[in-house]
């Protein structure tokens, strides 16, 4: 048996917990609890699939509206959530439809620091999440600016909390894996569909017929159960009317 020479030895421990010289949280996760004060290497790519936008995502629970947490009183669980896949919504399709295809996309759901609120994106080429990192930095989101950077993650899988997805993660918020915040099964399908066929008119398809298709005629914004109210909800007037002015929010 031919021992390894010394590149290859590094090569294959390069991310592992025997890397002595490079951050397997930064190369796993695409964010390591200590930021630049890591006493390992973080290597910023100069290409790569995916892209990370650090904090873009605030939550209603982690906002300062209120210190006693008060302006949580009139929002239902079933409002927190649309009001995070309206957000979803708009970030996917924003991407998709300026910079290119999008292979997978995720949003951390921890508490700490480092990993709160990142919206991770994997485009299909790299060329295309260059293209949205350099775009990206240069705008807004809800009166915010937006932090994007390359990242080295490879694989969303490897990158989560296994134990978050079955309920049992003992650090919580804290952990430093991805506890990857869940759409709804209705939304995977539409950025499916749209991913399967993306153009700027996909959505609106996707969606139901558009009120162009139905002459102006939209339906009733009622949610919950069966097929009937999700067809529904697929043209509430507050989602529709969100999508034509996705601009206003960027």
């Amino acid at each position: 048996m031919t021992s390894m020479s010394g590149a290859e030895y590094l090569a294959s421990i390069y991310g592992s917990e025997k890397d002595k010289v490079n951050c397997s949280f930064y190369i796993k996760t695409g964010a390591c609890r200590h930021s630049e004060r890591c006493s390992r290497q973080h290597n910023k790519p100069t290409y790569s699939q995916t892209v990370v936008m650090r904090n873009m995502f605030v939550s209603v629970q982690n906002s300062a509206q209120s210190a006693d947490g008060s302006h949580l009183s009139s929002m239902t669980d079933h409002g927190i959530q649309e009001q995070f896949e309206q957000f979803f919504e708009d970030v996917f399709f924003e991407c998709q439809e300026k910079y290119g295809e999008i292979e997978e996309m995720c949003v951390c759901d921890n508490q700490c620091d480092h990993l709160r609120g990142n919206v991770y994106i994997m485009f299909r080429r790299e060329e295309d999440a260059v293209k949205a990192c350099e775009a990206m930095n240069d705008r807004w989101y809800m009166y915010r600016p937006i932090y994007a950077e390359l990242c080295p993650v490879g694989d969303f899988r490897e990158a989560s909390c296994r134990q978050f997805e079955i309920g049992q993660c003992g650090k919580g918020g804290f952990c430093n894996f991805w506890h990857v915040k869940p759409i709804s099964q209705q939304l995977k399908e539409i950025l499916g569909r749209a991913s399967r066929k993306p153009s700027r008119r996909s959505r609106s398809r996707d969606r139901g017929d558009s009120k162009r298709d139905r002459g102006g005629d939209r339906g009733s914004g009622g949610g919950g159960g069966g097929g009937g109210d999700r067809r529904d909800r697929r043209r509430s007037p507050p989602r529709e009317r969100d999508h034509n002015n996705r601009r206003g929010r960027y």
